[in-house]
């Protein structure tokens, strides 16, 4: 028989798998239903079919999901490329050189993060727009690229257990600060650059404000924003999103199981570091 606190350990994991579990369930038995299927029957009911496609193909024709995917995979190879290389090189400057305004700089970026970016929308999207990057895909770019402070605080961890002994030898050699970087700093940076460059893709897949805000245009939609053409002022095909949202989510769940080993090996060298 089970002790009380064994009983009360698994209904709360029972609980805990429930509330995991019911929403992808819910937006999978939805997407294999038709419209009047949907709407006259009860919305956790199984379909009468798994093989009814209609909803998906409805999603790539009406939506535009394939110009979504495309899009957002622009936007992603672009801003994680540039966030790599501004995220490398603050931090090896902050990590390998003693300067006056070393504190300041460290002092900006974390500053930069307790203010709510939502009281800075209103000047943000005036630089956007005077920058002529108002309904463009540099507008996104643009926002994604900066350096935060979590990537910065990541990379520096990497950085102060690469042996400064290393940077002293290859200026020996007459190797540049540039050719250090290049050729000691970045390559030893490989697995932070890789959760940095999971965590990020995640984040940005899964971004629905910026596109929204930033790139109205209909063909410019990514794939988040795709969701809202199948929305009106009144009703919604809730089918249709939930098709939409299963061909969303697959790429994101494929890339979290196959790299999630590097997620957390990541995280953790850069903690125990």
């Amino acid at each position: 028989m089970l002790k009380p606190i064994n009983l009360l350990k698994y209904l709360t994991l029972l609980f805990g798998a429930f509330v995991v579990l019911f929403p992808p369930y819910v937006v999978v038995i939805n997407a294999f239903k038709s419209t009047d299927e949907f709407n006259n029957s009860n919305s956790m009911a199984l379909p009468n079919s798994f093989l009814n496609f209609d909803n998906f193909k409805t999603v790539f024709e009406r939506g535009g999901l394939l110009s979504g995917f495309g899009n957002i995979i622009l936007i992603i190879v672009v801003a994680l490329t540039l966030n790599i290389l501004f995220g490398t090189m603050v931090a090896y400057v902050l990590g390998r050189f003693s300067f006056k305004l070393k504190p300041v700089i460290f002092a900006a970026y974390l500053g930069a993060t307790v203010i709510p970016s939502i009281t800075t929308q209103v000047a943000t999207f005036g630089i956007i727009k005077g920058l002529g990057l108002y309904n463009t895909m540099g507008a996104p770019i643009i926002l994604y690229i900066g350096a935060d402070v979590i990537q910065i605080i990541l990379y520096l961890q990497f950085i102060r257990n690469i042996p400064v002994d290393l940077d002293e030898a290859a200026m020996v050699e007459g190797a540049s600060l540039f050719k250090i970087y290049r050729s000691i700093i970045f390559p030893l940076l490989t697995p932070a650059t890789a959760t940095l460059v999971i965590l990020k893709t995640i984040s940005i897949y899964n971004d629905m404000y910026i596109p929204y805000l930033y790139m109205p245009k209909q063909s410019l939609g990514v794939v988040t924003t795709v969701l809202m053409r199948f929305q009106g002022v009144n009703s919604a095909d809730w089918n249709l999103i939930c098709a939409a949202i299963l061909l969303i989510l697959l790429p994101t769940v494929v890339l979290y199981l196959f790299l999630q080993r590097y997620i957390f090996d990541g995280v953790a060298n850069g903690a125990v570091k």
